[in-house]
């Protein structure tokens, strides 16, 4: 038999109502003893029992006869049988959910399914002791066959639950076998690592092996053309310093004559023009010292004139006297 997550949410749910029903039942039949007992008009204190239905107590309707009462609970629960199992179905005013059968859940196709040993019903443990039960029922005013009839209805419903639990849990024993099972397929799954590390990793690492030594001679043959092309460049680069240096020299030789000449020229072109300032200033004295001598002897050709003048005019002032 196959089962699914929905169908055992959908049943628990089931058993917890017929269990708040079975409750009810209690409630209503402390009730209606106490209504019987005491009249609306009478005052008088609820019981602890009774004190959580407190508010809706003043709704109650009137005692009902046994006969009504038992009529009640066997709409309520009413058995039904199809097949090899006897279920009660619940009637009433209750929810469409509540109302069907409990063997009417649909399984789909989407949901993960399995198959699962279910202990037998007769090897079963139940959760509660159904004699106490009865005798519990009897007590609070059910007769012997409801009291019964409760009492299978909830060992159905609860056969039913485990019947969905067995369905979507597994045993112990199952649990080691899956485990057992697991624990194999991890030692085959060792042993393939263990061939595949001989055989194959052997191969890697021979190729890994070859294509290391094939990188090592890259690297030596890089290594060695490096080595030669910054041989190469030093060489050059010595050659052009030296050519430059060479250079360098001649051009500080040409400096140093054209240097030597320039001087050589310079001293030429001063003694030069000493030379010629001497002359002028021999020339320039000259020249002074022929001036003065010819002032003066102007002075002096002067001096005669004038005197020769006035020498000339006394004569013609004498003259005329």
């Amino acid at each position: 038999m196959l089962a699914s997550c929905g169908s055992v949410c959908e049943e628990a749910r089931l058993c917890l109502t017929a269990a708040g029903v079975y409750a009810g039942g209690l409630f209503l039949r402390q009730a209606e003893n106490y209504t019987s007992q005491h009249p609306p008009g009478a005052r008088t204190t609820l019981p602890e029992s009774l004190s959580v239905i407190q508010p809706a107590f003043r709704l109650l309707p009137p005692a009902r006869k046994p006969e009504m009462w038992s009529r009640c609970v066997w709409r309520l629960l009413r058995s039904e049988g199809h097949g090899s199992h006897w279920v009660s179905s619940l009637c009433g005013d209750f929810s469409p959910a509540l109302r069907r059968d409990f063997f009417t859940t649909t399984t789909k196709e989407g949901y993960d399914m399995r198959r699962v040993d279910i202990t037998p019903l007769e090897q079963r443990r139940l959760t509660f002791d159904t004699h106490a039960l009865v005798q519990d029922l009897e007590a609070h005013g059910f007769d012997k066959a409801q009291a019964e009839t409760i009492v299978s209805a909830l060992t159905t419903l609860s056969n039913v639950s485990l019947d969905s639990i067995y369905k979507e849990m597994v045993t112990r024993a199952q649990q080691e076998i899956t485990v057992q099972q697991l624990m194999s397929h991890l030692d085959s799954i060792r042993k393939d690592m263990v061939i595949l590390e001989k055989s194959e990793f052997a191969n890697l690492r021979a190729e890994n092996q070859k294509m290391k030594t094939e990188l090592e001679q890259v690297k030596q043959q890089l290594i060695n053309e490096t080595s030669q092309i910054r041989a190469d460049n030093k060489l050059d680069i010595n050659l052009e310093r030296s050519r430059v240096t060479d250079m360098f020299t001649d051009q500080e030789k040409k400096l140093m004559e054209a240097t030597t000449e320039f001087t050589s020229k310079d001293t030429k072109t001063r003694s030069i023009i000493s030379e010629t300032s001497n002359k002028i200033d021999t020339e320039i004295a000259s020249l002074k010292t022929l001036m003065e001598s010819n002032k003066l002897e102007t002075i002096r050709y002067l001096a005669a004139s004038v005197f020769t003048c006035l020498a000339i005019a006394l004569g013609f002032y004498r003259i005329w006297k």
